[in-house]
């Protein structure tokens, strides 16, 4: 099972909210879906990002895929390490091959995503 300390978009992203800042990333199954990976596009630092639109893309040998923000807010930290190594976001993409961080304002930031055993249901029905 995925960890429960986060939520999830049916698009395979997770989010962790630690007080008003949310880190984005995309799911164990998003990566082992898309194959080996091999380009990162990612946004700046205090760029905006709306819920349910694109911030950047991911590229595997088998498909081209966007990167889907989970909240409104100002991006305020990019894992800028990972466009040139992919290995951390292809071994580790629940841990330190998250991608953006974004500060929210509101608490209703995660309302609608779903929760562990809710996307454990998505994945196999995927599966």
């Amino acid at each position: 099972m995925r960890p429960s300390d986060r939520s999830y978009l049916e698009s395979h992203e997770w989010a962790k909210l630690d007080g008003d800042v949310v880190t984005v990333g995309i799911t164990d199954f998003a990566v082992e879906q898309l194959g080996e990976l091999v380009y990162l596009d990612l946004p700046s630092v205090g760029d905006s990002v709306s819920s349910g639109d694109a911030f950047g893309e991911v590229e595997s040998v088998k498909a081209v895929s966007d990167l889907n923000s989970p909240v409104d807010g100002e991006i305020v930290a990019v894992n800028d390490g990972l466009a040139d190594e992919l290995d951390a976001l292809q071994t580790a993409p629940m841990a330190g091959g998250w991608l953006i961080q974004v500060r929210v304002s509101g608490a209703d930031a995660m309302d609608g995503m779903l929760d562990a055993a809710a996307y454990e249901e998505l994945v196999v029905a995927q599966s």
